[in-house]
């Protein structure tokens, strides 16, 4: 049997991080080795303890979780750590430069436990799973800015018409085991696909993805 996921959480309520230890404790897969109740501490946890997966509010004390995310995970940082972002998602903004800042998943604070668990599963793997509301509120967010801005950039390469599909179900908010299934593939490819826009589009992460099928029109708004 595999070693459980350890999962560090950061929140600055203490009744969200006993529900959130609650949840995932009770997983017979992931250990929860820490909490911290502010982002300077949540830092100095996770750099300490080195987690799987980093479960980080938007807001704390102290540092925020997006500041946190960055000192962890950031594009600078050496051997990065895997970060959730749980929200109330009342400054999209925040969700935006948090996934700028390394971040692999997002969540509504009240997603559920089986969306919990599949995001902390995901983190792990190196997938990265964001709330497929989120991802709407990110599209229409940025579309609304995008008003006036010049036409979206072209891909290097043409998509082929499976790299369509997959960009379509990602900008659904698809979770990367929702798309094998979906698509008949296995979770190898699906990731090669992923990857494959990513480089095609020069995107930073799944919502560049949605953002970008937006404003080319392959997704309705």
């Amino acid at each position: 049997m595999s070693d459980p996921v350890r999962v560090l959480i950061a929140d600055d309520q203490e009744l969200v991080r006993t529900g959130f230890s609650m949840i995932l404790g009770a997983q017979p897969d992931i250990e929860v080795v820490g909490e911290a109740a502010d982002g300077r501490e949540a830092v100095t946890k996770a750099l300490h303890l080195r987690p799987d997966v980093c479960l980080f509010d938007i807001r704390m004390p102290e540092l925020d979780g997006i500041s946190a995310t960055e000192q962890i995970a950031g594009p600078g940082v050496d051997d990065p750590l895997n970060v959730v972002i749980v929200t109330t998602f009342d400054l999209d903004e925040y969700v935006y430069t948090a996934l700028k800042a390394g971040a692999r998943g997002f969540l509504l604070k009240d997603a559920g436990s089986d969306l919990l668990v599949e995001a902390i599963h995901a983190a792990h793997r190196g997938d990265a799973l964001i709330s497929p509301s989120i991802t709407a509120r990110l599209i229409d967010t940025f579309a609304d800015s995008a008003h006036g801005r010049s036409t979206p950039v072209q891909p290097l390469q043409a998509l082929t018409q499976r790299e369509e599909e997959v960009l379509r179900a990602v900008a659904a908010g698809h979770t990367n085991q929702e798309l094998s299934e979906e698509l008949f593939i296995s979770l190898s490819t699906v990731k090669t696909h992923v990857g494959s826009l990513m480089t095609k589009l020069g995107a930073r992460n799944r919502v560049e993805i949605a953002i970008w099928a937006f404003e080319t029109g392959r997704v309705p708004r």
